[in-house]
């Protein structure tokens, strides 16, 4: 059994579908939740479907290496889902291509320190630009720039508000995430 370990800052929803997702599978499990923020909604979440979860502090992640201890004994893989801080290298180097991360545009664009959830949406309306989506791609030592594997857009309407490009990115969100985390693992034996 392939297990996954999904770190996330936010309310979860990403979580919860791949959670429910592979949920019934005989070759992949997510086997704990793990989020840096004591009252994040993922944490609800992963205990109303009977799913580990922990709260983990900045120490716990970047000093006393409390993180990457649980990550060793319990992950294969790591799923960033709305995870908002950058991972320390000494995870990074303790599970090459194994962390995955999905970003809610089209990667190179609006990427990086601070581009996240509504902030990208935003900045997409603001632009002007034709289309968005959702890029799936392996962490690196940069916000945003490790290897992409997937993406997918869709085009933006003249009357698309940055609320309506969060619902079709979220709805590419539901629909890919899960299958491409899939796909990657099972491709990779």
């Amino acid at each position: 059994m392939i297990r996954i370990i999904i770190l996330a800052s936010g309310s979860g929803t990403n979580a919860e579908n791949i959670i429910k997702y592979f949920k019934g599978s005989n070759l992949i499990s997510v086997v704990q939740v793990l989020s840096n923020k004591k009252d994040a909604k993922v944490l609800e979440r992963a205990k109303r479907l009977k799913v580990s979860n922990m709260y983990f502090n900045k120490s716990d992640f970047v000093a006393s290496g409390k993180v990457l201890e649980i990550l060793k004994e319990k992950a294969d893989y790591i799923i960033l889902a709305g995870f908002l801080w950058k991972i320390p290298s000494n995870i990074i180097e303790a599970f090459p291509n194994k962390i995955i991360n999905i970003h809610p545009a089209l990667l190179p664009k609006y990427g990086g320190k601070g581009m996240y959830g509504m902030h990208v949406h935003d900045a997409v309306i603001k632009n002007n630009e034709k289309e968005s989506g959702i890029t799936i791609h392996y962490v690196n030592e940069n916000y945003d720039e490790g290897a992409i594997i997937f993406q997918k857009s869709f085009k933006i309407m003249p009357t698309d508000t940055a609320d309506d490009v969060a619902q079709k990115v979220h709805e590419l969100e539901y629909e890919f995430f899960p299958k491409i985390i899939e796909k990657v693992i099972l491709d990779n034996g």
